[in-house]
């Protein structure tokens, strides 16, 4: 069921997708092709806001502010899972893997490279915690009123 609050965290952790992918391009090694990032994140994002977020704002009296660090921390989930399993299709359709348990294992070696990038900036970091933190709290604070 649509509500006030779904739309609302889906709309702001979309922008703050695309704000994070941005901050996260210069991370990745030169001449990495990023065409689809910021949009993919973005859509991510969405579907976070909007199955998640608006969800358990919809449902919780209280909790904004977890509610919101869980879905900053299921955006870069699902976005590093997504991006590692491009580049594992990508390396696989070279031919550099001995078997698809060898693809798996390298997936999750790609996500884990990814993750050290983001750690790397505290820019990126900092976004992810307080937009978290503010879209919790103010996709909360719009269940309130307008549910």
């Amino acid at each position: 069921m649509p509500t006030t609050a779904r739309l609302f965290g889906a709309l702001f952790f979309a922008a703050l997708g695309w704000y994070c992918a941005d901050l996260f391009k210069p991370l990745l090694p030169e001449g990495t092709a990023v065409g689809l990032f910021s949009p993919t994140a973005a859509g991510f994002g969405a579907l976070v806001g909007w199955t998640f977020t608006g969800k358990r704002a919809d449902l919780a009296q209280s909790g904004g502010l977890g509610i919101g660090l869980t879905s900053a921390f299921l955006l870069v989930f699902w976005v590093l899972l997504t991006f590692s399993a491009y580049k594992m299709l990508q390396n696989s359709l070279r031919k550099l893997y001995g078997g698809p348990v060898e693809a798996l294992q390298d997936m999750f070696s790609l996500g884990v490279e990814y993750l050290q990038l983001a750690v790397q900036s505290p820019q990126l970091i900092g976004a992810l915690l307080v937009g978290g933190l503010v879209g919790g709290w103010l996709t909360e604070q719009i269940a309130r009123r307008w549910s």
